[in-house]
């Protein structure tokens, strides 16, 4: 697995907002979008716009406290068919903004890093996470590229202790317990229950329960619930699984 720097990320971000804006022109806007019930392609678009433009403005004014959705220009379309566009054009505000900033200058978030980088990795995979959202609403094929899909699994690691409104992710404890996320392309991480808290570690070493995948993109859509449980091979204690995905649904 390779080491990224906030540059690639920011650089990355622009990429996969271009691409998922590619994804979603043309298309039907009030198709459902299953991955995320209730929304369809316009809800989820005008969810992930919004997101660039908000961390943007606060990467731009480097805030100490979070913007509301009514204190940014938003300039979301009258028209929903214009919804693509206006998407694309997120792409290189945002990752102009984040490049403009030094990785390291403080700003506020809500994970224990409070620095820019912090919002160039997060809104990479929030982008990818939810191209991959729009990807399967329109029955596209699902492709993301290996090294950004095991950052993105690493990521969803790295943030469940500090993901405020899930509560279930306090119950991540246990007596030494392992759950072990493998991918057949050599990515893989081992996650251990302690009794104060959980941890992880990159490890191909399989655990109480190990799931395997193909990719790790296909292990993305796993910790992110776009998977069932049918959809992937699961070896071991399948009850500790479903114990930890109850409380990792973020």
């Amino acid at each position: 697995m390779r080491e990224w720097t906030h540059e690639e990320h920011a650089e990355a971000v622009g990429a996969e907002i271009t691409r998922m804006a590619g994804i979603v022109r043309g298309r039907d806007m009030s198709a459902p979008v299953r991955t995320c019930p209730g929304w369809d392609l316009a809800q989820l678009v005008a969810h992930v716009g919004g997101a660039h433009r908000w961390s943007a403005a606060m990467v731009r004014d480097l805030v100490d406290r979070p913007y509301r959705a009514d204190e940014i220009e938003m300039g979301l379309p009258a028209d929903v068919n214009g919804y693509p566009d206006w998407l694309g054009e997120g792409g290189a505000l945002l990752s102009g903004t984040l490049l403009a900033r030094d990785a390291e200058a403080p700003v506020w978030c809500w994970a224990e890093d409070r620095r820019v980088r912090f919002w160039s990795r997060r809104m990479l995979h929030e982008t990818v996470v939810h191209r991959m959202d729009a990807e399967l609403a329109l029955g596209v094929p699902v492709a993301v590229d290996e090294d950004v899909a095991a950052d993105g699994v690493e990521e969803f690691l790295d943030l469940l202790p500090y993901v405020p409104w899930q509560r279930g992710t306090a119950e991540l404890r246990g007596g030494g317990e392992t759950i072990s996320l493998q991918a057949d392309t050599g990515a893989g991480w081992v996650i251990t229950l302690d009794p104060d808290r959980f941890h992880h570690r990159r490890s191909v070493l399989p655990g109480d329960v190990t799931v395997r995948a193909a990719t790790s993109a296909d292990l993305l859509q796993v910790v992110w619930g776009r998977r069932g449980a049918d959809d992937y091979a699961v070896e071991g204690d399948a009850a500790l699984l479903a114990w930890w995905r109850e409380r990792t649904r973020i």
